[in-house]
């Protein structure tokens, strides 16, 4: 399991490239690093997943405060949270039998097919990194042509959306 951190940061040319430059000259591993517009024009925000394996990983929240365009950074990794990651699996049907064991599995993990073609189907799985890995695993099997994950998007949970405090 990783450290999760959200960072609020302005939605400036290079500050992607410095919060990645930050992680690197610090040895970290980034294992989730996703980036979106916000409901505040001009802010965007970060959900960064980090090995915490290596002693000092809590301490990172502090180094990002250090960058100029950083305005906010909370680590949730211990806060109640919703955390989500969606993916899309490009799958082999080339029978109607394995078509059909595909869409069975589909219902199961309540995922959905996006695109259908002669000798494919295109899941999209939204939920728990768990969920996206054991659907992925199941269908292996069938052949995976092609997969893409977004990465770990997290909330707080409850009213306030900062969290109420800073790291």
């Amino acid at each position: 399991m990783g450290r999760t951190l959200i960072a609020l940061v302005e939605d400036r040319p290079g500050v992607l490239t410095r919060v990645a430059s930050m992680f690197r000259r610090r040895a970290f591993n980034i294992e989730s690093l996703t980036v979106g517009h916000t409901e505040q024009p001009g802010v965007s925000r970060m959900t960064i997943v980090v090995d915490d394996s290596r002693s000092g990983a809590e301490k990172i929240a502090q180094h990002l405060y250090k960058l100029v365009n950083v305005i906010q950074v909370v680590d949730i990794t211990e806060r109640p949270s919703a955390a989500r990651d969606l993916a899309l699996i490009k799958v082999q049907t080339t029978s109607g039998q394995a078509r059909s064991e595909v869409l069975q599995i589909v219902d199961t993990f309540r995922a959905r097919v996006v695109d259908v073609a002669l000798s494919s189907l295109m899941i999209e799985v939204t939920g728990a990194e768990d969920k996206s890995n054991g659907l992925a695993e199941v269908l292996r099997p069938f052949g995976i042509v092609e997969m893409v994950r977004t990465g770990q998007v997290a909330m707080l949970r409850g009213t306030d959306g900062s969290g109420g405090e800073s790291c």
